[in-house]
C-alpha cells in the first residue's frame, strides 16, 4: 500500500515537533512489511525541517499542499509562484487588508508587525517566533503557497473573486485560509506520486485530521481520520482511529492490516 500521513494533528501534537514512539514504531513496521510511507503536509520544506523528518524514516514527502514532491531524496515536482504572479498576489493582499505568511521551500515571508492588519494574525505568527522570516519585498519568485488571515470574511471573498482561476482556497476556519496555486492540493500530489510509481489508486491510504486533509482522504481508496480530527474529516473517513496521543497512528495501521487480511 501507498500510505500518506499528514503531520500536524496526525504525526505531531501541539508542540509541532515530536512524533510519538508508538507512531514511529508503527511506521517502521509498515515499511518493513512492504508499505510505502509518505508525509503529505501543508508545511513547506522550510517548516518541516530535518529534526522532524529524522524522527521516523519515510519514503518521501509531499509538501506545501502538493506544490512539492520529494521521493527517496529526489525532487520530482516543485511549483513556485513566478515573480509576476507573486507580485499580483502581494498587491491583492495589501489592497484587501489581508495578513499572510508566504511559504517557500527555503524561507517564509511575513510583513513586519507594524505593517499587519489584525491582532489575530500577530498572535498566530508569534507562535513561530523561533523562525526567521523574510520580507514581502524578498518573496516574489520564492514562495509556493500561503496562509492568510482576515478579520472580516468579505475581504477574503473579494480577494477570491479577483484571483478566481489562479488560486485554490481551503477554509481553515476562524478567519484562516490556506491558499495554493490552482490545481494543487494534497490530493493532486497523491495522483502524481501514484502515477509516477505505477501504483493504482486502489492501493492508496490517507491519514489526517483537519480540513486541508479532506481532499486527500476523499481521493485515497481508504481514508482514515485521527480521533482528534475535526468532525467534517471524521464524516468522510472509512475509519476513525484514536487520538494522536492515544496511539492513533499505531491503531490506524493495525486496523488497516486487519482489513487487508479479511
Amino acid at each position: 500500500m501507498l500510505i500518506f500521513f499528514d503531520i500536524d494533528g496526525t504525526l505531531v501534537g501541539e508542540d509541532g515537533r515530536v512524533i510519538p514512539d508508538s507512531a514511529r514504531n508503527a511506521i517502521k513496521r509498515a515499511r518493513a512489511g512492504g508499505h510505502i510511507c509518505m508525509i503529505n503536509t501543508g508545511r513547506t520544506l522550510r517548516l518541516v525541517g530535518s529534526e522532524l523528518i529524522n524522527q521516523a524514516e519515510f519514503d518521501g514527502l509531499i509538501l506545501g499542499c502538493g506544490t512539492m514532491v520529494v521521493y527517496r531524496g529526489k525532487t520530482l515536482l516543485h511549483k513556485t509562484f513566478d515573480r509576476e504572479e507573486a507580485r499580483e498576489i502581494i498587491d491583492g493582499l495589501h489592497r484587501y487588508e489581508i495578513d499572510a505568511c508566504l511559504e517557500g521551500a527555503e524561507n517564509n515571508f511575513s510583513n513586519d508587525g507594524d505593517r499587519t492588519f489584525t491582532e489575530g494574525y500577530r498572535r498566530f505568527i508569534s507562535r513561530f517566533s523561533a523562525f526567521e522570516y523574510g520580507s514581502f519585498e524578498e518573496a516574489p519568485g520564492h514562495f509556493d503557497k500561503f496562509y492568510a488571515y482576515v478579520d472580516r470574511v468579505e475581504k477574503m471573498d473579494a480577494f477570491r473573486r479577483e484571483f478566481a482561476g489562479k488560486l485554490d482556497f481551503v477554509d481553515r476556519k476562524g478567519g484562516f485560509f490556506e491558499i495554493m496555486p490552482q490545481g494543487f492540493s494534497k490530493a493532486s500530489a497523491m495522483d502524481f506520486v501514484a502515477d509516477t510509481l505505477g501504483i493504482p489508486m486502489e492501493e492508496t491510504v490517507a491519514i489526517g485530521d483537519s480540513s486541508n486533509d479532506i481532499p486527500m482522504i476523499k481521493r485515497a481508496h481508504i481514508g482514515i481520520a485521527m480521533g482528534n480530527a475535526t468532525e467534517d474529516v471524521k464524516e468522510i473517513a472509512d475509519y476513525v482511529s484514536t487520538d494522536l496521543t492515544e496511539d492513533g497512528i499505531e491503531n490506524a495501521l493495525r486496523w488497516l492490516d486487519h482489513r487487508r487480511a479479511l
